[in-house]
């Protein structure tokens, strides 16, 4: 009788083994084939064939309590638990066939883990944590890297889990060289599309918290369970958390108070249409791209936020791009006017000169701005802004998020580019007219009022020739901290300051007519 049931506990074994060693095949075959399929992939990674290894694994069959499974790429890992789960803690040093030659991870899973699916379903869980040493699995981001090109992820059995209070820990060692410029930012994969046909999304760092506890070490605590990675960004270096409200707060009363003072501005020009110039109708042209560059600067964040749809951000981002790059056109337009003013005393005269200006000031963004559009919409969108919190001995990295360029290449072309033309045309135009300036006032006989009045002269130019705009290639080293307020003071109030350029024009021209009629006066009492 012993010997029966010895015999027959050997076949449930036997057969139990064969169980696991079919799953076992089945697991490593579908991981050879996702790594067959996207060897050499150009275009977008299926998230189906992520899906499928999830599903392989929660349906796998294995004795004992977890089953390891590993090819060239991918390492695979199931684990089976119940409502009485305390934790699990893992980590790649103690994992087998793991090459210590390789950087380090781990993860930490909370005892909270297992708490609402054990609500709803008693019995059996199962954990699945499947970690990728290479980045092709999934959706590149243009403008960042992945650290080590590693992505881990975790996924429980029955539901989605999320809103944790103890949050899952993961770690990343490096051994990189990393310079200033390097950028961490938590981010995980957010799924869209049918289930016939999906693919990955946007990375996103929402749920995330990044904290560098050591130089060779990034810790990510996040509320949920997804795909995880580190992307470095090379970019500016993050604002620290405590400027972010004063700098806020700057640019919501600076930009306010500009939008008051152009819009004033336009409707006393419109008032007086048929008194004005072609220098004046340049003013307001500047004073309108500056109007809609405001609006839409505070309009950003607002729209930039989750609950509103992705395209109302995308067109927000485009008309903030498009305003941005007529400001910087129109104060290029205003240099070139002021060198056909002090430089071509004589023939000046252009048919129908402010229209052509116009088709510049503003056919020229528009192009631009249409041609991104036209060619890749994901140019424009949320874009995210680093903050840094520095935290005894760790740095938490946060963000936040205004509609804006997302592409980095357009950013450095059709923004820093292209305003960095725009200055130092202005700044040379301005250099010369100085030197004007100079030879007129050495050939008055009143020196000293002549002085007077060509500093207030020399103030406006520098304003209405946006030489504030400049300080955006000081933001690097030392000069960050004064340049982000002094940058975001000028620049937000550059409204007002063209509206106080408008009416000591206007009061000036008032101030000389009136005394040209004082003087046609009495030349006509004399006679």
């Amino acid at each position: 009788m012993d010997f029966c049931w010895a015999a027959f506990l050997c076949l449930c074994l036997l057969a139990s083994q064969s169980r696991t060693a079919e799953a076992s095949q089945i697991t490593l075959k579908w991981m050879e084939k996702m790594e067959a399929i996207t060897r050499g992939r150009s275009s977008p990674p299926h998230a189906d064939l992520v899906h499928g290894l999830e599903s392989v694994l929660f349906n796998a069959s294995f004795s004992g309590h977890n089953l390891t499974l590993q090819t060239h790429t991918i390492q695979a890992l199931a684990f089976k638990l119940n409502c009485n789960f305390a934790g699990l803690s893992l980590s790649s040093a103690a994992l087998e066939k793991v090459p210590q030659a390789q950087p380090q991870h781990a993860m930490q899973f909370p005892a909270e883990l297992t708490r609402n699916a054990c609500r709803t379903r008693s019995g059996k869980l199962r954990l699945i944590c499947i970690y990728f040493s290479s980045s092709r699995f999934f959706q590149e981001d243009i403008n960042s890297s992945l650290l080590n090109n590693y992505v881990l992820g975790a996924q429980l059995s029955h539901g989605h889990v999320s809103n944790l209070s103890e949050p899952v820990n993961i770690s990343f060692w490096h051994n990189q060289s990393l310079g200033l410029g390097w950028i961490y930012m938590t981010c995980h994969w957010e799924r869209v599309g049918s289930s016939r046909k999906s693919y990955w999304g946007a990375w996103s760092p929402e749920g995330c918290h990044t904290q560098r506890p050591s130089p060779s070490q990034v810790l990510c605590r996040c509320s949920h369970l997804t795909y995880f990675a580190v992307l470095m960004r090379l970019s500016q270096t993050p604002i620290p958390a405590e400027l972010l409200a004063p700098l806020t707060y700057i640019s919501l009363v600076g930009c306010s108070i500009s939008i008051v003072a152009s819009l004033l501005t336009v409707l006393l020009h419109l008032q007086a249409r048929k008194q004005s110039d072609s220098v004046t109708r340049i003013h307001m042209n500047l004073h309108a791209s500056v109007l809609l560059l405001n609006i839409a600067f505070l309009l950003s964040p607002v729209l930039a936020t989750p609950p509103v749809p992705g395209a109302a951000c995308v067109m927000l981002a485009a008309t903030l791009h498009f305003a941005l790059l007529s400001c910087l056109t129109w104060m290029a337009i205003e240099g070139f006017n002021l060198y056909l003013l002090l430089g071509r005393v004589y023939n000046i005269y252009i048919r129908r000169y402010v229209l052509k200006l116009c088709a510049v000031g503003w056919g020229v963004p528009a192009f631009l701005v249409l041609l991104l559009l036209a060619a890749k919409s994901s140019v424009y969108g949320p874009f995210k802004i680093q903050v840094s919190d520095s935290r005894g001995n760790s740095t938490v990295f946060k963000t936040t998020s205004i509609c804006w360029v997302q592409n980095s290449w357009v950013h450095s072309i059709l923004v820093m580019g292209y305003g960095g033309l725009t200055s130092l045309f202005n700044l040379v135009v301005l250099a010369w007219a100085l030197r004007v300036l100079n030879k007129l006032r050495a050939r008055e006989k009143a020196p000293g009022a002549r002085a007077c009045r060509d500093t207030v002269t020399v103030l406006g130019l520098t304003v209405l020739l946006g030489s504030t705009w400049g300080l955006a290639f000081f933001s690097f080293s030392v000069f960050l901290l004064p340049q982000l307020f002094l940058f975001t003071i000028f620049n937000s109030l550059y409204g007002f300051f063209l509206f106080l350029w408008f009416c000591s024009q206007r009061c000036r021209s008032e101030a000389e007519a009136e005394a040209e009629m004082e003087v046609f006066t009495s030349s006509q009492m004399v006679q």
